[in-house]
């Protein structure tokens, strides 16, 4: 999805920054490093970090980017939790676009990716 909106919006991105890579989300995002600190914090569910990170982003961007922030991630849990509980496969793991931005982003080192995998051989 981020890629295909930086494509539409023709922004220039790195789609490592979703890795971790500090200097990748800071390319073409506003406010890449500390959205991506929330996000980090909230995904690993460290209160502290959580914290903090909500702190800096609120100082940086203002209440209305950290609001919405809160609701992209309050919604892709939604997303998740549903999907998960009820079986929904990913999308088509076969396709070329789907490999290599898995490649790409190495998403199969994941732990969850073994679910993934399993729905793509059946």
């Amino acid at each position: 999805m981020l890629r295909a909106s930086a494509s539409v919006t023709e922004t220039s991105i790195d789609i490592q920054g979703i890795n971790g890579d500090i200097t990748a989300a800071a390319k073409g995002i506003e406010f890449g490093p500390e959205l991506m600190r929330f996000a980090e914090s909230l995904a690993r569910r460290n209160e502290q970090a959580l914290a903090d990170a909500r702190g800096e982003l609120l100082h940086i961007a203002g209440p209305a980017v950290l609001v919405d922030a809160a609701g992209v991630a309050a919604n892709f849990q939604r997303m998740v939790r549903i999907a998960d509980a009820t079986g929904i496969p990913v999308d088509n793991l076969a396709n070329d676009v789907s490999q290599k931005i898995r490649k790409e982003l190495d998403l199969d080192s994941f732990s969850s990716a073994k679910n993934s995998l399993e729905t793509a051989s059946s």
